[in-house]
């Protein structure tokens, strides 16, 4: 390990849905975030962790910033904002395909209120974008606020990602590495899991659908007398029995469909083959009742 070894933490901040997940992934290489063309999927600071020889970047992502409509939606921005007193260096994610908006705004303005934290502006979804997009999003992000660096990436064809990762490397502290080599998240198994659950359950579903999904895993253990199988029991949940007929689909369709690629995604993740046993109920209007919201993982 050489002498000035870097290591700290990073998060990624963003309107909803302008690539912050696919990002992370891209960058620590493997995926540790659920990512969906649905807006607000993120609901937990998940760190991915970045190796390189001379630095260790662990990237916290958090969900969307936006302005609240129910106790969740509050919950998930308090989480944003205690996220990003205790990072070393923020990325403000602002895509490349689309003009700069109200809620790029908004966010710019909360950003300038962290004083003593770097902020890297990160133009998202280059290959979506023509040379003269890019040149003219550059110009208008370096003009939201004070930035310490102005970066465009693509983390769909891995453009400018190397340079990326050093930017945001150049401002963490010197520190010895703080997870062990080969280690690409903290997360517990079980979190990811239901992540990827919930990712596969969005896919392809109405709009009204994002936030209405949480997923519990009760149990994941090896199958009696076989050590090449592992045996997920896991159970989602929606607010009105309108969804619920939504996810499960024309005799059940749906639902099968979710649990198949659910576990192709669970398999790669955990390199065993897996049994999913997925369960659907409501719990009525869940994102406005505290006490259901701690049941189901997300706490004050």
């Amino acid at each position: 390990m050489t002498s000035n070894h870097r290591a700290g933490f990073a998060c990624f901040v963003g309107r909803p849905n302008v690539g912050k997940s696919t990002l992370m992934n891209a960058l620590v290489g493997t995926k540790v975030a659920i990512t969906s063309s649905k807006p607000q999927t993120t609901r937990r600071a998940i760190r991915g962790i970045v190796h390189r020889p001379d630095a260790q970047l662990i990237i916290v992502d958090t969900p969307g910033l936006h302005r609240p409509r129910t106790l969740l939606g509050e919950r998930l921005d308090s989480l944003v904002l205690s996220t990003l007193t205790e990072v070393d260096v923020i990325g403000f994610c602002v895509p490349a395909n689309e003009p700069i908006g109200k809620g790029d705004r908004f966010i710019a303005d909360k950003l300038a209120a962290v004083k003593r934290t770097p902020v890297v502006a990160v133009v998202t979804k280059c290959d979506l974008a023509s040379k003269e997009q890019i040149a003219e999003q550059l110009l208008a992000v370096s003009q939201l606020a004070e930035f310490a660096h102005v970066v465009p990436v693509s983390a769909e064809n891995g453009d400018n990602l190397d340079a990326l990762g050093s930017v945001l490397i150049s401002e963490l502290p010197e520190s010895p590495p703080l997870y062990e080599d080969g280690q690409l998240t903290d997360e517990p198994e079980q979190v990811l899991v239901g992540e990827l659950i919930r990712e596969a359950a969005l896919e392809g579903v109405r709009d009204e659908l994002p936030h209405s999904i949480a997923v519990v895993v009760d149990e994941m253990l090896p199958r009696e007398g076989r050590d090449d199988l592992l045996d997920i029991y896991a159970h989602m949940f929606v607010e009105r029995p309108s969804q619920k007929a939504i996810v499960i689909g024309h005799k059940g369709e749906r639902l099968r469909e979710v649990g198949t690629r659910a576990r192709k995604q669970i398999e790669a993740l955990l390199g065993t083959r897996v049994y999913l046993d997925l369960r659907i109920s409501v719990a009525k209007d869940w994102q406005r009742d505290p006490k259901q919201l701690r049941r189901l993982g997300f706490y004050d």
